[in-house]
């Protein structure tokens, strides 16, 4: 099948990783790091620019540069208006069912948002491997909905990716660690990380994984107390300056940044420290306070309990107390908080598991699961479950649910229903997901008709619907008319995805897109070797050798560094490597000349 690597697309930061001999690994980034930020910045010289390159430009170009866009991901503009309150970039006021981020003159989807980090991942691997990757098995929070999970499949398709399996996050921890403790037991893995939060408790036995129940929370995570401490320094600021820091401006929003990456330092420095300085530099003044982690620990109690609830009710479901599980496993960046871990082992009554790096675990797991697909490990089995129950609307607007939360995938329903008016002709199946008994108060996944029946009488129609979940998490419905033998089917796009039409639109620009950004890399690529040289020659007409050289060599030097330098600031980069080449051609001679004096020199200090 080739190579297939696993990846985090995650909050704050995202991960490739692959197995060598047996054990996962990361894939180092270009630039060496393996964390990549979750960034995307777009600069009208460089293009489009991914990770640490993208972090650098969030105080000099905030509103072109984008992060936490997984907390958009299969999200509308009403479900993301209190983000948007601390997001430096703008959402078009176009945007109906997709969100739609403004950048310049140009607007863009999370999933294409998600693509670029997508993109930066897969050229790492690639890399490293030195062939092409196009499979991957990527890893989505285990209480994402039908619509998020799709728009994930969306981003990966829009990144080149033939996504083999979309596996919940806790599971990939779980594979993680059962790699590496080859434990048998019931486990529960709590996934605090930058913008969700996950609750999964599953049973271990002879390498099968099979998860028992999960909960959680897809907009809860390190973000939120991100804000709360922003939100600390922007009441002091109001406070002691009289400065209302709203985000209308550009400046505004250029203080909240340097706000936002001061109290994140804070926070970070708390995980190990007992004090932490918040310090953020202003037009005309510094501010500067100390934060105690006693008092850190008191402002975001609220966001650590908010946890607790989905905890102890991922319990009850699996049928489980406290004294069951043989191990807890934390998971995500944010469980590096002290309280975290501390509310963790009291509520389990258990130390937590943090032998593996909680920011890399979810990308160690999803390679071991890529490893299982490639027919490479055959040792283990994952039995994941859907985290929200399915069903259809039904005559009053109750729900009727065919699927219920916490059942094993992939996973097939039937069901029977008939119609409740004379003389229909035709039958609407509308698809919902969530808890709530009635319709309104669900999540409305889809809509189709059974066209063609002939009119009967009310209840004389025998309609069989029926619900597939595949390994993914990803629903097909599909509706049978016994007594006619009409059918009809459709697969769930949510109501926040993308149309197949929409999705290959954006993948036909990326491509077209990815052609300039490969072409401005070229460039800059160009423009680097081009300074390396310009510095070289520099020195050497600076040396004795230069004088030994005739005047029209001089001269044609001179002029190549010119032709150079002009091609320089241009953006052909066949253009910048031709001069490159010719400046070097006339810079043989003086390089000869400087070369004989180093090897005489050096014959010299030998006798």
């Amino acid at each position: 099948m080739g190579i297939i690597i696993g990846i985090d697309l995650g909050t704050t930061n995202s991960l490739a990783a692959y197995i060598r001999e047996g054990k996962p690994q990361i894939v180092p980034g270009r630039d060496g790091n393996l964390l990549v930020p979750s960034v995307v910045s777009f600069d009208e010289k460089q293009g489009v620019l991914v990770g640490n390159a993208a972090v650098n430009r969030l105080l000099i170009e905030p509103e072109r540069t984008i992060y936490s866009v997984k907390r958009l991901m299969g999200r509308g503009p009403e479900d993301v208006k209190e983000d948007m309150k601390w997001l430096p970039y703008a959402i078009s006021p176009e945007s109906s069912q997709v969100v739609r981020v403004v950048v310049g003159d140009r607007q863009y989807t999370p999933p294409e948002l998600s693509a670029f980090i997508l993109k930066e991942l897969a050229r790492s691997a690639e890399k490293l491997f030195n062939q092409k990757i196009t499979q991957a098995v990527i890893t989505v929070p285990a209480y994402f909905n039908d619509a998020q999970r799709q728009a994930t499949k969306d981003a990966g398709k829009l990144a080149g990716l033939d996504v083999l399996r979309i596996l919940n996050e806790p599971t990939a921890a779980s594979l993680a660690y059962g790699l590496d403790r080859k434990k048998e037991g019931n486990i529960a893995v709590y996934d605090l990380g930058g913008g969700t939060f996950d609750i999964s408790i599953l049973k271990v036995r002879g390498g099968i994984f099979e998860v028992l129940a999960t909960n959680g929370d897809t907009h809860l995570g390190g973000d939120d107390i991100d804000h709360l401490l922003m939100n600390l320094v922007r009441d002091e600021l109001k406070i002691s300056h009289g400065i209302e820091l709203t985000g209308r401006t550009r400046t505004e929003r250029e203080f909240l940044q340097k706000i936002r990456k001061a109290v994140i330092s804070a926070k970070h420095r708390l995980s190990s420290h007992e004090t932490a300085r918040i310090t953020v530099d202003f037009s005309d003044f510094t501010y500067q306070r100390e934060l105690r982690r006693d008092e850190f620990e008191s402002l975001i109690e609220p966001i650590v309990q908010r946890t607790l609830d989905p905890c102890r009710r991922c319990l009850r479901d699996a049928g489980f107390s406290p004294g069951d599980l043989d191990e807890v496993v934390l998971v995500g960046g944010a469980t590096r908080i002290p309280l975290v871990r501390r509310r963790v082992e009291e509520l389990f009554r258990r130390k937590p598991h943090t032998e593996l790096n909680p920011d890399e675990v979810v990308a160690l797991g999803a390679a071991v699961q890529a490893d299982i697909l490639g027919g490479l490990r055959q040792d283990m089995l994952l039995l994941d479950v859907t985290p929200l129950s399915l069903g259809i609307e039904t005559i009053g607007g109750v729900v009727s649910k065919l699927i219920l939360r916490n059942s094993t995938i992939p996973a097939s329903a039937v069901e029977e229903f008939t119609t409740f008016v004379d003389g229909q002709t035709s039958v609407d199946i509308h698809v919902l997901q969530g808890e709530r008994e009635l319709a309104k108060d669900n999540r409305s996944l889809a809509r189709f008709q059974l066209k063609g029946l002939p009119p009967m009488p009310a209840g004389v129609p025998r309609i069989s619907v029926r619900f597939l979940i595949d390994a993914n998490g990803i629903l097909s419905v599909s509706a049978h008319e016994k007594r006619t033998g009409k059918e009809a089917s459709i697969e769930v796009k949510p109501s926040y995805g993308l149309t197949d039409e929409e999705v290959e639109k954006m993948l036909f620009e990326s491509i077209e897109f990815a052609e300039e950004d490969f072409r401005m890399r070229q460039v800059i690529e160009s423009r680097n070797d081009a300074d390396t040289i310009l510095s070289a020659t520099q020195q050497a007409l600076e040396s004795p050798e230069a004088a030994m050289l005739e005047e029209a060599e001089g001269q044609r030097i001179r002029g190549a560094v010119a032709s150079l330098q002009k091609a320089y600031q241009g953006e052909d980069p066949k253009l910048i490597r031709d001069r490159i080449d010719e400046l070097n051609e006339a810079t043989l001679h003086l390089a000869e000349l400087i070369m004989n004096r180093a090897v005489q020199s050096a014959l010299k200090q030998n006798d």
